[in-house]
């Protein structure tokens, strides 16, 4: 793509190229310092940097007429901005689920209505006019599958993408590590050992709903490090009454007479499926999901009698949601931000695109960004003991530095 002196209507000097930022999807801790290791090296190096607004729905709306205001839909990042917002949590550029290629009708755009008309929409060509139209060299979308999987299509039809991995679930396939993890699972071990003496005070079993639509790696982790007793996962169906005459055990076994689950908002019954909010559906195709700890909670007290001689526990329900997804990032997802913005300049500078920057192994590296599309990353059941609904814990030796945070 050209490099244009004008973006809309704020004048900039000629540059070596103008890279586009986005963050779509959940917001994690870490998005910020990933925007902020982008920016300050590119501008460093010559380039411009626009931030786009709200994920894929900035650049879907922009107007192609320089006398339009499109400060909604995009910003010039300066070293400024950025490093005000660098130490913090969230994304000063906002998010969004928007999915351009699959777009109703109401979500189209109100000046696109009169052309894209259909029930659902692919607004894919105005995207690529759009970018062309700002001037874009190289498009760097930060998120997780679902945005990354639309930043593949874009790069099949011409346009110059690295894509930075971004997911609390830490199940984007190709890297050991997405931004957002650390921070999750740090949050997660934190606030159960903060709830833990209110069921230690009332002597009962605790449940606790944790991320993790399809892998089950914010349960597992926090489990592992000696948070939980059990947890399941998505990747195997429990069996109800296994987990409670499990939790009964364990909290009788306590000296302080309690004990905690943590449940994956995946997770599925035996013989049943995932549990939703509402059937209302994202533009990934996502139903909401929430509720399986309640119903977890609900099963457990109902059946303790009879792993209890007879008398009912009580239990402790909690979701924990957007509490660990809030907030400053950690250690972890303050460094490996920087690092992977780093990273996709490299990247850039040397002309190189249709990368997704990762770890692997320990180390820092780039695969093919179509791998986010071509396979999917989950709990391997070798790491799962089904028997005992908890990770096994053995055979360390040669292990990833996140134990089962590698591609299955």
């Amino acid at each position: 793509m050209a490099t244009k002196e004008k973006l809309s209507n704020i004048s900039i000097p000629k540059t070596k190229g103008i890279i586009a930022i986005l963050t779509g999807g959940g917001d994690v801790p870490g998005l910020n310092p990933a925007i902020r290791a982008v920016t300050i090296r590119a501008n460093r190096e010559g380039y411009k940097v626009i931030g786009l607004r709200r994920g894929w729905a900035g650049i879907t709306e922009i107007i192609r007429d320089i006398k339009a205001d499109n400060s909604n839909c995009y910003e010039i990042l300066s070293d400024n901005v950025v490093n005000k917002a660098g130490r913090t949590g969230g994304t000063f550029l906002h998010t969004s689920r928007t999915r351009p290629s699959h777009m109703s009708k109401s979500t189209v755009p109100e000046h696109l209505q009169g052309t894209y008309n259909a029930e659902m929409n692919d607004l894919t060509p105005e995207i690529i006019k759009n970018l062309e139209w700002l001037g874009v060299d190289y498009l760097v979308p930060i998120g997780g599958d679902d945005t990354l999987s639309y930043g593949v299509h874009l790069y099949k039809k011409g346009v110059k993408v690295v894509a930075i991995p971004k997911t609390m679930d830490n199940d984007v396939p190709g890297t050991d590590y997405c931004i957002g993890f650390s921070t999750c699972v740090t949050r997660t071990i934190q606030m159960t050992n903060t709830l833990r003496t209110s069921a230690g005070s009332h002597e009962r079993i605790m449940v606790l709903e944790v991320f993790g639509r399809y892998a089950g790696f914010t349960a597992m982790l926090p489990t592992m490090a000696g948070s939980a007793n059990r947890c399941v996962i998505p990747e195997y169906k429990f069996d109800i009454e296994l987990l409670t005459k499990l939790l009964v055990e364990d909290r009788n076994q306590n000296p302080s007479k309690y004990s905690i689950v943590l449940v994956s908002e995946g997770a599925m019954f035996k013989g049943g499926e995932m549990i939703f909010t509402d059937s209302e559906k994202d533009a990934y195709g996502h139903a909401k999901l929430g509720g399986i700890g309640d119903v977890v909670s609900q099963k457990i007290k109902e059946l303790s009698g009879k792993y209890n001689n007879g008398k009912t526990i009580n239990i402790i329900n909690q979701k924990l949601g957007y509490m660990v997804r809030g907030g400053d990032p950690d250690f972890l997802d303050s460094i490996v931000p920087m690092a992977y913005g780093n990273l996709a300049l490299d990247l850039i500078l040397k002309g190189v695109h249709g990368r997704i920057v990762v770890l692997q192994n320990g180390r820092y590296d780039n695969v093919p960004i179509d791998v986010v599309a071509s396979s999917k990353k989950i709990v391997k059941l070798s790491d799962y003991n089904t028997e005992r609904l908890r990770p096994y814990y053995h055979s360390f030796e040669m292990k990833p530095f996140l134990l089962m945070a590698s591609d299955n």
